[in-house]
């Protein structure tokens, strides 16, 4: 890629950019703005977006009708095929089901939006955070008249745009093990703490940099369109990848900021002002 096309790939309304460092970008916008970034511009998506269950984010209802939340879904999805490039994947973190508010096929129902859009279907991840003492509803205690089944999973659905084999070759940093390992399409890792984090709903670094290192090439441009605490922002950093965030709420675009300069400068010595 020549550097006019990184700097094309990489051209967004400078209004809406909130922090850069090297070439790692974080845009204060939302996700259904169609034309905060450009055609064709993206290698890889990773994003866990809202999960409609009454999360208490600062600048998102998340506690909406289901088929609003679902309207809501095509249409950044939309966004996010516009902005692919072909070949491009898409790794997409949600539900399996949820019961909150009545029981929910969340990820058969999204998986069927993002191939009505166009993207293609290439397998599911099956997260296992190990969460299982966290279940507080049995239904009918020990009966069979109402049980609830309620899996401790979650998703990170694989889909891409076009062909699945990539074009053009670039360069690997993948090692045996993790390939051996991480194509195992069941992922066992804890979750991560939001009173750690300072953040309602943040995923672990290990599901980035699983997704990154597994279906992308090195200076391939990474984008997590609900950046949040910036943990993809981190990894895409650390593993040598471009990045572009899209986070609406300021607070969460200040977490991320201070999270990422801190990260870096602890994990790889790169902390400049």
């Amino acid at each position: 890629m020549t550097s006019v096309s990184r700097q094309n790939a990489l051209k967004i309304k400078k209004q809406s950019n909130y922090f850069s460092y090297m070439n790692s970008h974080l845009y204060q916008d939302s996700v259904l703005n169609k034309k905060l970034l450009q055609k064709n511009s993206l290698d890889l998506i990773i994003t866990s977006p809202p999960y409609n269950i009454g999360i208490e984010y600062n600048s998102n209802t998340d506690c909406n009708d289901y088929e609003e939340y679902l309207n809501f879904s095509e249409k950044w999805i939309k966004n996010c095929y516009f902005w692919a490039k072909d070949s491009a994947r898409f790794c997409l973190n949600i539900p399996l089901d949820k019961n909150k508010g009545g029981q929910q096929s969340v990820g058969a129902d999204i998986t069927q939006i993002a191939k009505k859009i166009g993207w293609k279907y290439h397998s599911s991840i099956v997260w296992n955070e190990g969460n299982i003492s966290r279940r507080t509803a049995w239904g009918s205690w020990l009966s069979a008249s109402a049980p609830y089944v309620i899996a401790p999973v979650e998703l990170i659905l694989v889909l891409y745009k076009g062909e699945w084999k990539k074009k053009h070759k670039g360069q690997n940093d993948i090692t045996k093990q993790e390939f051996m390992d991480w194509t195992n399409g069941l992922w066992t890792f804890n979750g991560e703490s939001k009173k750690r984090i300072g953040h309602p709903a943040p995923f672990p670094r290990e599901l980035p940099k699983r997704c990154i290192k597994l279906f992308s090439f090195i200076d391939d441009v990474i984008c997590d369109p609900f950046s949040g605490s910036g943990t993809t922002m981190i990894e895409a950093h650390l593993n040598q990848r471009k990045f572009i965030g899209i986070e609406l709420d300021e607070t969460y675009c200040s977490l991320s900021k201070k999270r990422f300069l801190e990260t870096i400068q602890k994990e790889k010595g790169l902390f400049n002002e």
